[in-house]
């Protein structure tokens, strides 16, 4: 994610960062197991790169800027790992994504066809600049460099200026990002307190340093919302991924706004609350849709999460992937994409 400063820090500190013996694993999410199978490997991984790349990954396009229809996201890189209770999980994406093996991934995600990255851009610029790489990316900006306090207010006030949004996205262009959105957690909060002159002022800053813009949301309301508002978004970064895990959250409990709201009622288990309230809104929407936490953190299987998000209307599903992944889950997309119901589904295609 980019703040007002680049975080270039974040990605040196990886490996000083957090220290102790990770606790036993239980209760293990469909990413753990894989990973620990992984690890059983031993070396395996040096292969990684030597293996044949898988063919035939679909693009699309919003406005002139082409992406693959599987984008990269970087959560993991930094250790973003929504571990919902493990408290180990972090640490482990910390010690294991190296920034030599960051590199790595980059390098396996472009030779099976993915062409965008969704964050920071400096592991992709130096990605590029060393292995001569062509990696794209779309800027994960947060003009308020994470900083939750206006959720005191009530009444629509917030600290954050049109100063902070505008150098915020200045640095990102500067940076050679192709796109840039705000981040979903600041898209949530500014669409509840109503704040659509901010939301304006982002896209309007985003395009006018020459890059596709979108509006970044975990919430139902936030697509609804823009629209009704007018924000001429060139796409939106909305959550998408089925209900079929044992750990989501219960209807009942369910309530707006609380995904990633570091309140009371936060659950680091669910990331969409409303799939087919969101899904019926955005067949009326004819903007890009790149889709987000689609495999739930790990918990639905890529198969089920990729058929679930492009048959309901995604355009391109943001994907956290270890090294290993990569060439599998590349391959899962393409069956999936290929099949009829979903080529000839009633959204169409971006």
């Amino acid at each position: 994610m980019i703040s007002k400063k680049l975080s270039r820090r974040r990605f040196l500190a990886q490996s000083a960062a957090l220290s102790g013996a990770a606790a036993a694993l239980t209760g293990c999410s469909f990413e753990e197991k894989a990973l620990l199978a992984h690890q059983d490997e031993g070396d395996e991984d040096e292969s990684l790169l030597n293996q044949k790349p898988v063919k035939g990954l679909a693009m699309g396009k919003i406005k002139d800027v082409k992406i693959s229809r599987v984008i990269i996201g970087s959560n993991l890189f930094g250790g973003g790992a929504h571990a919902r209770n493990l408290k180990y999980v972090s640490e482990l994406m910390f010690r294991y994504f190296t920034e030599e093996k960051i590199l790595d991934t980059l390098q396996l995600c472009e030779a099976n066809g993915i062409n965008t990255n969704i964050g920071d851009p400096y592991m992709v610029n130096l990605y590029n600049k060393e292995r001569g790489g062509k990696m794209q990316v779309i800027g994960q900006l947060d003009p308020g460099d994470y900083d939750w306090s206006d959720d005191k207010y009530t009444d629509g006030r917030i600290s954050i200026t049109k100063e902070d949004i505008r150098e915020t996205v200045e640095e990102a262009a500067k940076e050679g990002c192709v796109g840039a959105f705000l981040l979903g957690c600041r898209g949530d909060r500014w669409v509840k307190v109503k704040r659509f002159d901010m939301l304006e002022e982002f896209v309007s800053c985003v395009k006018k340093n020459g890059m596709i813009a979108g509006i970044g949301g975990h919430d139902k309301s936030v697509p609804i919302e823009c629209e009704k508002a007018g924000i001429d978004v060139d796409f939106y970064f909305k959550t998408i991924h089925p209900e079929s895990y044992w750990g989501a959250i219960k209807e009942e409990d369910k309530r707006p706004f609380v995904v990633d709201s570091f309140g009371p009622y936060d659950n680091d288990c669910m990331w969409e609350l409303y799939p087919q309230e969101t899904i019926d809104f955005m067949k009326t929407v004819k903007k890009p849709w790149i889709g987000y936490k689609v495999l739930a953190a790990g918990a639905v299987h890529p198969e089920e999460a990729f058929r679930f998000a492009f048959e309901n209307g995604t355009d391109f599903a943001c994907v956290g992937m270890f090294d290993f992944q990569v060439r599998d889950n590349v391959k899962t997309a393409i069956e999936i994409l290929a099949a009829k119901e979903v080529k000839n589904r009633a959204r169409k295609w971006a």
